[in-house]
């Protein structure tokens, strides 16, 4: 027995868009997840190390907003990675107030070691899709976070102008 409402044409598709994304995210995020913590190190130690491997030293700030948490959660994460060695903090050349969050040459070299296997992995994981499908899907991806995030943003400006 069929028990699936409907809600009009153009509403069941977004919806059942939604759940197939929902879906391939969670796997994918797994999967993902899975492979990180082979290295050793959390996905949001090894998103701290990816961000500071390709993007160089940055405050805490500037990290936390890269990674979209909290500063408190990154001062945590970045404590435990610089107790491993992994990190160091230094004192802004131009404000003594900032701290600012580097790879050491451990940090350097475990990233150096452990991205390319982690990239691998993903590019196996999501080989189902060819390159161009893979470019499109990012693409169109892209389109959709860039329209929601512009939405999003012009409904928090109108929530604060009622209020």
């Amino acid at each position: 027995m069929n028990t699936t409402r409907h809600y009009g044409r153009k509403a069941d598709t977004a919806l059942r868009m939604w759940v197939k994304l929902a879906r391939a995210f969670t796997t994918l995020n797994h999967l993902s997840a899975a492979d990180i913590r082979s290295y050793g190190v959390t996905p949001a130690q090894f998103a701290v190390l990816e961000a500071l491997g390709h993007l160089g030293p940055m405050s805490l700030g500037e990290l936390a907003r890269k990674m979209l948490i909290s500063c408190g959660n990154t001062t945590v994460i970045v404590d435990n990675l610089e107790k491993d060695g992994f990190l160091e903090r230094t004192q802004h050349p131009d404000d003594r107030r900032v701290k600012v969050v580097q790879l050491t040459p451990k940090g350097r070299k475990f990233f150096l070691e452990i991205f390319p296997q982690h990239a691998a992995a993903m590019s196996e994981f999501v080989a189902v899709l060819g390159e161009q499908d893979q470019e499109r899907l990012g693409a169109l991806l892209k389109k959709l976070g860039l329209a929601l995030t512009e939405r999003s943003s012009h409904h928090t400006s109108n929530e604060r102008n009622t209020v």
